[in-house]
């Protein structure tokens, strides 16, 4: 078993532990406010987690050449599924219509585009590997294609995702070693993308130029109320943190707490030390993951790995830096660790997929010259 593996399946099983236990501190106290179970955040986060990690470990067993064939059908699949939040079953919260409700059970197709976008991208990379030089052999089908997966999230009105969408395809296109001067154009044609987005919706434009440095009572009221409240609790935490289970902002004061803001209970409750710790272990998620685009010689893994890391960590910074004040909010949520079934459940098959990549790798000592020579010395020949 490679380092590579148990880097990526170590920082993957922490991450998500970590995240159970946030999540029931920064949920029990508004669930039994309001007369439910105090463990009934941590228990939906729970089902998903005992779901998601054997599926993680089975797709690690998967052959590449299966993850290849998969390309279309699971990106026309996730597609169709995010299809269905526009009909009945389709539900909508947060000025946001990105939800399927079934049985008691909210789905978020849109988090499975993310690893199926990465899968079909570098499926289709590989396929063009000779022909790159090109900008038309670069950019058809890949950004059609994206784009229309892409167009179906923003017709439920969920820019954050859309946006880590567009970098998952710029990540792809990255690793794919496609010239500078054709790799600029799809990166200016996301950032006049994601300005056009924000400037004709009135709402974002809103929150985007919202000034939350300084409290007033208006930005207090206003846009800020939830910036404020997570940089309080950050602030509070001080080095260690006013300890496990005992912050204040959970209380009603933060809003989604144990989603998009769970990283400001971790900084209140565990205070900078528990920040570190969960910085630590996503840089160590992606020094294993650069291990394996380092060693690897198949296009299809290069790329298909790289998106990964751009949608996991990049999604990671996007999502601390708006707890943090840095970025206006826009609800993405902290991969691992952030309540949502369906987010915890792509991006631990992500992880499978990074771990059948990592069983690729040859061992240490494999690779070691006159390592099997020298085992074969020991035997005898009659």
């Amino acid at each position: 078993m490679s380092t590579e593996f148990m880097m990526i399946a170590s920082t993957a099983l922490l991450l998500t532990i970590f995240g159970i236990v946030m999540v029931l501190s920064a949920t029990s106290a508004t669930a039994v406010a309001d007369g439910k179970n105090p463990l009934d955040g941590a228990l939906r986060q729970g089902i998903f987690a005992v779901l998601g990690i054997p599926l993680m470990f089975l797709v690690s067993r998967m052959p590449i050449a299966f993850l290849k064939k998969l390309a279309w059908p699971a990106l026309l699949g996730s597609v169709l599924l995010q299809l269905l939040v526009f009909t009945p079953l389709g539900d909508q919260g947060g000025g946001n219509r990105n939800w399927i409700k079934v049985a008691g059970f909210t789905l978020q197709p849109s988090e499975f585009i993310k690893l199926a976008l990465v899968i079909w991208i570098a499926y289709v990379l590989l396929r063009k590997q000779t022909m790159l030089g090109t900008w038309h052999q670069v950019f058809i089908p890949v950004v059609p294609v994206s784009a229309l997966a892409i167009g179906t999230v923003l017709a439920g009105h969920d820019l954050g995702t859309a946006m880590v969408l567009v970098l998952i395809l710029l990540g792809c296109l990255f690793f794919s070693g496609v010239k500078l001067r054709l790799f600029i154009i799809p990166v200016l044609l996301g950032i006049v993308s994601v300005i056009a987005l924000a400037v004709t919706s009135p709402d974002r434009m809103r929150r985007i130029t919202a000034t939350c440095d300084t409290v007033t009572a208006a930005s207090y009221e206003g846009d800020c109320y939830q910036s404020i409240h997570g940089i309080w609790g950050m602030a509070s935490g001080g080095i260690f943190g006013v300890g496990l289970g005992n912050s204040q902002e959970k209380y009603g004061w933060l809003p989604a707490a144990g989603n998009d803001f769970i990283f400001a209970i971790v900084g209140e409750e565990l205070g900078l030390i528990g920040c570190l710790v969960v910085l630590v272990l996503f840089a160590v998620f992606a020094v294993g993951v650069f291990h394996i685009i380092r060693k690897t010689t198949d296009p299809f893994i290069r790329v298909a790995a790289g998106g990964i890391t751009v949608w996991v960590v990049g999604q990671a910074v996007l999502n601390i830096g708006v707890v943090i004040g840095l970025f206006p909010v826009m609800g993405v949520p902290l991969p691992f660790m952030s309540q949502g079934g369906t987010a915890l459940l792509s991006v631990l098959i992500a992880c499978g997929v990074l771990l059948a990549f990592a069983r690729t790798i040859p061992a240490e000592d494999a690779r070691k010259p006159g390592r099997a020579s020298s085992a074969g010395r020991g035997k005898v020949t009659r």
